[in-house]
């Protein structure tokens, strides 16, 4: 048995396997303790741990575990699971939605961080508590599925009310820029945390697109944890990548790439 830890900012991701079997687990990171009793009563040899909390996990370990860059880490994992998974790309930028955001173009010499942004999970589950009071991050991603951003966001279509605009009506002009136009409406929980979710996703998308751009790619591979029961994230990634003329990519089980790929380094 061989275990891969990704300890990042909010989630600790695991990766078990096993008799060619894989297995995938996922830790708030403030269990960071359990974890390690846990990785203490394994043999050393068997873990590999990544991320930005690794130097706290192996601190907490009897022994010293194999560590990895979990830049490195992320970009092996995300090559492992694109060839599992029938898709074959040379040369992508793949940007990893977690806490925050980090983008990297992948080559086959390896990967080279090009960019990043402070939107992302973080930014959903923290500005989603303050407009909310909803902490628990299934119960925000399943209510914001039914939430209306026509009323919040402000889209080209609503400047060019009645007439054709130069560029699609459905491209955001400014996210919450149609509320003070709406106050005769009410917004529910749901379509504050779909605007939320909304503005995320748009950032993302622009900061990736922008890069690959710049780097002559025309894929872009979205991995992270801040995917996870979030079709919404998903759906607004998606079409504006589309929309800008690039190809967006996901994997399964993407969010665990860092903790499979510091297997394999």
């Amino acid at each position: 048995m061989r275990i891969g830890i990704d300890a990042g900012g909010t989630l600790i991701k695991v990766v078990i396997e096993d008799n060619n079997t894989r297995t995938y687990q996922t830790y708030l990171s403030t269990q960071l303790e359990e974890v390690a009793a846990w990785l203490n009563t394994q043999p050393c040899e068997k873990f590999h741990i990544t991320g930005g909390k690794a130097k706290i996990l192996n601190d907490l370990l009897n022994c010293e575990a194999q560590m990895s860059i979990e830049f490195d880490a992320a970009n092996k994992g995300t090559q492992i699971l694109l060839k599992e998974q029938g898709i074959h790309l040379d040369r992508y930028i793949f940007t990893n939605v977690g806490t925050g955001t980090s983008i990297h173009l992948s080559e086959h010499d390896g990967q080279k961080r090009v960019g990043g942004i402070g939107t992302g999970g973080g930014m959903i589950r923290g500005l989603g508590y303050l407009l909310t009071q909803i902490s628990d991050y299934e119960t925000l991603t399943n209510l914001a599925q039914k939430g209306n951003r026509d009323i919040i966001d402000l889209k080209v279509k609503h400047i060019y009310k009645n007439d054709t605009p130069p560029i699609s009506g459905e491209l955001t002009a400014a996210n919450f820029g149609h509320v003070l136009h709406n106050l005769d409406q009410t917004f529910t929980d749901a379509d504050k945390l779909a605007s939320v979710i909304g503005a995320v996703g748009e950032s993302v998308t622009t900061v990736s697109i922008h890069v690959a751009r710049e780097h002559h790619a025309e894929d872009v591979v979205y991995i992270g944890s801040s995917f996870h029961n979030n079709p919404l994230l998903q759906k607004v990634v998606t079409d504006y990548t589309i929309l800008r003329g690039f190809k967006p990519h996901y994997l399964d089980n993407g969010a665990f790439s860092g903790a499979l790929g510091t297997l394999y380094l």
